[in-house]
């Protein structure tokens, strides 16, 4: 039997806050980001504009996919402030796999194929780019699955009678077999995601959901990649000139790689009509009347650190109990980037806070409440008022009904955003 994690503890005077706190708890994380969302889209009926509104969490990994399906049922638009995971993009896939391709003297048909299954569209493309995917599984079916030169494939292709006139204008581009220069690497690579701003990403937008998040992907990405061209470039010609690596699409790939990784950049978004979600550590310095703090849970805010030193070992060092007090302690322990976090985010409400926890993980085990609640003052929601939220009619609470000034907890509309 595994024993269960002993409370994170804190030191954390001043944490005092101006605003009247509320604290839903529900049962798993899935209710606890619909009852988050409730919260917005009842605060949004009462007239609260959407700017002056925003959700917060530690870290928003855990948390965009349950708040994402959560704002969609709500009708809320949801923009998530986070760190794009560029390698996971389909546009990354895309110049990655010509990279791939090229490299390869004898590609099969899978590594033939795959730009265009992830996207691959020419420059001034007509409307009937990119390749419907029923196109792509006949052109898959027909063609052998032997490795040949491009030279041979665009033969083969060229002469089929079967074959699809986009698929022949691909892979006739494929056939000229560009060389590993930083200049082609600028001219192909650039054209590519020039292509798939101009094409992909508004195609992407005629069949996205209300909250276009599959289309914002898009677009963050083709910036991202637009910059991450250049600098490969750029550093691609310099290593060459070091003589630090090999002319080769293998190199290139292989840069491009490294500097996606690097994951710089955060979304920047000019939606005044979208709820701003974002991470703790990017509410620092900001004044929002309405705060909702989500995943105050013991282990997700704070985290635990990572020690093969015993928990009753650092509570003791921690303490200075004893022999201890001689023993300086590791400042992850201290869990001060949490303590900060949460304090900055109890400073940007200037109206209420609203925290929300789950008490049962996925897997069933119990998750207990943040230690970081014990310093505040907090009113319960009771069972009952958080069914009411929940519920078709989503009343608030009479804890955070009384929040809201006079004025707009007695006029329940909405009003312009603009």
């Amino acid at each position: 039997m595994t024993d269960t994690p002993s409370p994170i503890r804190f030191d954390a005077p001043n944490l005092d806050t101006d605003v009247p706190v509320a604290e839903i708890e529900t049962t798993i994380r899935y209710q606890e980001a619909r009852a988050a969302m409730a919260v917005v889209a009842a605060l949004r009926e009462r007239g609260v504009p959407v700017r002056d509104i925003a959700v917060v969490a530690r870290d928003l990994d855990s948390y965009e996919e349950p708040l994402t399906r959560a704002a969609i049922r709500h009708g809320v638009t949801p923009v998530f402030w986070t760190q794009i995971d560029l390698v996971e993009t389909g546009l990354y896939r895309l110049v990655t796999s010509l990279c791939e391709l090229f490299a390869a003297a004898e590609p099969d048909r899978e590594l033939l194929l795959r730009p265009l299954e992830v996207g691959w569209t020419p420059q001034e493309a007509t409307d009937e780019w990119p390749l419907p995917a029923e196109v792509l599984a006949e052109t898959v079916h027909r063609l052998p699955q032997e490795s040949r030169p491009a030279h041979a494939w665009n033969s083969l292709i060229d002469e089929a009678t079967w074959a699809d006139r986009r698929v022949v204008e691909y892979v006739e581009w494929v056939a000229r077999d560009p060389e590993p220069t930083p200049t082609a690497v600028a001219d192909v690579l650039g054209g590519v995601v020039e292509s798939y701003r101009e094409t992909v990403v508004p195609e992407r937008q005629a069949t996205d959901s209300p909250a276009l998040l599959e289309t914002e992907t898009g677009a963050r990405a083709t910036v991202r990649m637009e910059t991450l061209v250049e600098q490969v470039e750029s550093k691609y010609s310099q290593r060459l000139a070091d003589e630090w690596t090999d002319e080769s699409w293998t190199a290139v790939h292989g840069m491009c790689e490294s500097l996606a990784r690097q994951r710089p950049g955060r979304r920047e978004h000019a939606n005044a009509r979208a709820l701003d979600i974002v991470e703790a550590n990017d509410i620092w310095a900001r004044e929002i009347p309405y705060v909702v703090a989500v995943g105050l849970v013991d282990g997700e805010w704070p985290t635990r650190a990572t020690s093969t030193m015993p928990s009753e070992l650092q509570h003791a060092i921690l303490a200075g109990d004893g022999p201890a007090e001689r023993l300086a302690p590791r400042a992850a322990w201290l869990g001060g980037r949490d303590l900060d976090q949460f304090r900055d985010t109890i400073s940007a409400a200037t109206t209420a806070l609203i925290v929300t926890r789950h008490v049962r993980d996925v897997d069933g085990s119990q998750q207990t409440r943040s230690p970081l609640l014990d310093h505040i003052d907090v009113e319960p929601i009771s069972r009952d008022a958080r069914q009411r939220i929940l519920s078709a009619d989503r009343a608030l609470p009479n804890e955070i009904e009384s929040m809201l000034p006079e004025e707009t907890s007695a006029t329940p509309e909405v009003t312009p955003d603009a």
